[in-house]
């Protein structure tokens, strides 16, 4: 999380209900200014502090937890109902990670479209992003090294390494994440962004040159 301050009740109040569920739950700050720290450990929740960046933030988070499997979550996602539950079963199946649907809750009539093209797209690639709340079984993280050190397209580069050792399970369950992007710079300018991004990146862009055009 980086100044979170303001959405972090609401986030801490669903993570409380999973760790009543026996779950470990981390936060991992990469450098707020506005309290956001200060505030879940008032709250009572562990806060790991970490240089800034996703790949930097997941992986200090990696190194701190203690299960045996690992589920990444961005700040403004919220897990569905019975999620530990779902994700062990599919661990326990012999899946090596795995992620679930998307829904995006927002203003813009077309998220709906937006996360069902994702969720799609994911299912045929066998690529997950981040929003979709990637759940990886610890030894096949530490294996591969963690998330790579990248300022963008971290979550798309891990899932190209991990469906190479085997195909994610894809959970139908959705995860809601929220549309805040799409919402500010407008929902078809940020699938156009989207696109051509990882258009680029496919193509061998630099995830630094991709990460000034993504800001």
């Amino acid at each position: 999380m980086i100044n979170e301050r303001e959405a972090l009740p609401a986030l801490l109040d669903h993570l409380r209900h999973w760790q009543q569920r026996g779950a470990e739950v981390l936060l991992v700050d990469g450098g707020s200014d506005d309290g956001s720290d200060r505030l879940a450990q008032a709250m009572g929740f562990e806060v790991i502090h970490s240089e800034r960046g996703r790949a930097n933030q997941m992986n200090s988070g990696a190194a701190a937890a203690r299960g045996e499997v690992l589920l990444f979550l961005h700040a403004d996602t919220r897990l569905p109902e019975e999620a530990d539950r779902l994700l062990l079963a599919a661990i326990d199946n012999g899946r090596d990670w795995g992620r679930f649907d998307v829904r995006i809750i927002g203003n813009s009539i077309m998220l709906p479209l937006v996360a069902r093209l994702m969720n799609l797209r994911s299912r045929l690639s066998a690529i997950a992003t981040g929003d979709q709340g990637i759940f990886i079984r610890r030894e096949t993280f530490q294996q591969l090294g963690g998330f790579p050190q990248q300022r963008l397209m971290e979550d798309i580069e891990l899932s190209a390494r991990l469906k190479k050792i085997s195909h994610p399970a894809c959970l139908k369950q959705k995860v809601a994440t929220s549309g805040r992007r799409w919402d500010q710079n407008g929902a078809l300018k940020t699938i156009l962004l989207m696109w051509r991004l990882r258009w680029a990146y496919w193509r061998g862009s630099h995830p630094d040159r991709l990460a000034e055009l993504y800001r």
